[in-house]
């Protein structure tokens, strides 16, 4: 079943190479959508794939890459769109 989650990650999450390391988790696993930087220190994806490799990714961004350190994570579920042809990072 194919899912979409729109996730906000908190704690030391930029500057740790959180966006290309997402990128490169999302793109190995088929997942589309894309990750950015917010103002206030977030992180913010939007993933949308089969519903287990969502969840991997769900959890890869409750650890982070090394160097970050992870303090919550918010996930909302919303309807599958389709919408995206790749996963990519906003600035």
């Amino acid at each position: 079943m194919r899912v979409r989650a729109h996730v906000f990650v908190s704690g030391r999450v930029q500057g740790v190479f959180f966006r290309h390391e997402t990128r490169h988790e999302a793109r190995l696993r088929g997942i589309k959508g894309w990750v950015r930087n917010l103002k206030d220190g977030r992180v913010e994806v939007v993933f949308e794939g089969e519903e287990e490799a969502v969840k991997e990714l769900i959890d890869f961004c409750k650890r982070g890459p090394p160097g970050a350190k992870v303090t919550k994570v918010e996930v909302l579920w919303e309807t599958y769109t389709g919408e995206f042809r790749d996963f990519e990072i906003k600035y």
